[in-house]
């Protein structure tokens, strides 16, 4: 029983081993499909313990060995029980995690290979650990990409860092040997945190900052009634114009700041066209938000290189449309939505931290980049894939009015309903590379079916 799982990484064993080392490691490793959470990390692979979350409030408490701490070459650890809200976790039987690195000839490559020693059978461990070693190949190939263009480690500075966008782009900066300084609005005495009011920021917030990521924002989804709407416009646009603010003035402050924005800037309703980084806004509500709210976070006058990433819609079943759309689905109730003809720009939750990654290092990204697949697809195409991953039909499309029930009719048609076909030109134009530009690659990898 149990499971050994071995690939080769395009690194040396001291970057493989340093990697797993660094804070965020276990929020990269965690398979997104699965009910899992990191409640703390390990401070240190030799002697340290982890913590997960499962469904219910249970715990999963991981202990490193010392005695079997071997860098950069080996570091192993065991489930432990700590208290009764562990004790469930027992009944999978013992639990033995063995991590081992070894150089292969000419020293530039690794073998990686995972032993875990478990009642737990190969076939229900095997996509986890293929997701693990997908992981951190292409996330070490992307900081090897950055240092090759002349990134250093920074200090970046984030708001929003507790959302799914954030946690999981804070935890590749970290482990990419970045110092992540998260922006909360608690009072904090953490080294790592500093407390921020989006409405009257303190004027050395970002003093010795290298770079900002300003992600926070209300969530959008929502009926569209006046409080919503206005909540939606007031957490962007005045923050947003503030904190920039904050960043042009600031002493030994950033020079660069990266902004969430929004593919609502064209419009919902945009059959037939081809949208880019060069074509105007629409006339609806979330087109001004998204107008004014970009406004915002143009100040390369003031001496920031801004740029504002334009996002399509997320893959993962962390949150946004998978994570509603994937019980429906895998219980075989999922069909397209509305006519199925609309245009859906998406993009892999992985790529999109990359493009927030580029965007830190890469002088020729400047003010709206779009962060879409290059691969959009329609509603019908999108509602065939995912059954066709998740091996279910998807013979039960749901009318417009569907969307309309939860959203109000403004909310689904310029959210659920929207047609925009928006290709990242910007990105294109520098040769940027997608880890998963096609959808089938994008659900397979984030629902573990690759």
């Amino acid at each position: 029983m149990g499971i050994v799982h071995s690939s080769t990484v395009d690194a040396t064993c001291d970057e493989v081993f340093a990697w797993h080392s660094r804070p965020g490691a276990l929020h990269r490793l965690l398979p997104p499909w699965q009910p899992m959470s990191a409640i703390s990390e390990s401070p240190s692979l030799a002697d340290g313990q982890a913590m997960l979350g499962l469904p219910g409030g249970l715990r999963w408490r991981a202990q490193h060995r010392a005695d079997e701490f071997d860098p950069p070459h080996r570091f192993v650890d065991e489930r432990i029980t700590d208290g009764a809200r562990e004790l469930p976790a027992v009944l999978s039987g013992p639990w033995r995690h063995e991590h081992e690195f070894a150089a292969e000839p000419g020293g530039q490559t690794t073998r990686m290979t995972d032993r875990v020693h478990t009642a737990v059978p190969a076939v229900a461990l095997r996509s986890t650990f293929a997701f693990r070693h997908r992981q951190v190949a292409d996330d070490l190939a992307r900081h090897r990409q950055a240092r090759e263009a002349g990134l250093v480690p920074l200090t970046i500075a984030v708001t929003g860092a507790s959302g799914m966008v954030g946690q999981q782009l804070t935890a590749f900066l970290t482990t990419g040997g970045h110092r992540v300084i998260r922006l909360v609005r608690a009072r904090t005495d953490a080294a790592d945190e500093r407390t921020w009011d989006p409405h009257v920021p303190a004027a050395d917030l970002l003093n010795g900052v290298d770079a900002v990521i300003h992600l926070a924002g209300a969530p959008i989804a929502g009926r569209f009634t006046d409080a919503h709407k206005a909540q939606v416009r007031d957490s962007r646009v005045g923050p947003t114009r503030r904190l920039t603010e904050v960043a042009a003035a600031a002493a030994d402050g950033p020079s660069v700041f990266v902004s969430a924005s929004a593919i609502g800037y064209y419009g919902h309703n945009q059959p037939g066209k081809t949208l880019t980084e060069t074509d105007p806004p629409g006339d609806d509500f979330l087109a001004a938000v998204v107008r004014d709210w970009e406004g915002a976070a143009a100040a390369d006058a003031a001496g920031l290189r801004c740029v504002q990433v334009r996002t399509g819609i997320v893959q993962s079943p962390l949150g946004g449309v998978l994570r509603v759309q994937r019980p429906l689905f895998a219980a075989g109730l999922g069909g397209r939505l509305g006519s199925g003809r609309q245009v859906l720009s998406w993009i892999d939750l992985d790529d999109l931290i990359d493009v927030y990654h580029r965007a830190l290092y890469d002088d020729r990204l400047t003010g709206p980049v779009n962060a879409t697949s290059p691969e959009p697809v329609t509603g019908s195409q999108y509602a065939n894939t995912l059954g066709q991953v998740l091996h279910r039909p998807t013979l039960l499309p749901v009318p417009a009015l569907g969307p309309s029930l939860i959203l109000g009719r403004q909310g689904a048609r310029e959210l659920a309903l929207a047609d925009q076909h928006v290709q990242p030109s910007a990105l294109l134009q520098i040769n940027h590379r997608f880890r998963r530009p096609a959808l089938r690659t994008s659900l397979r990898h984030q629902l573990g079916k690759a």
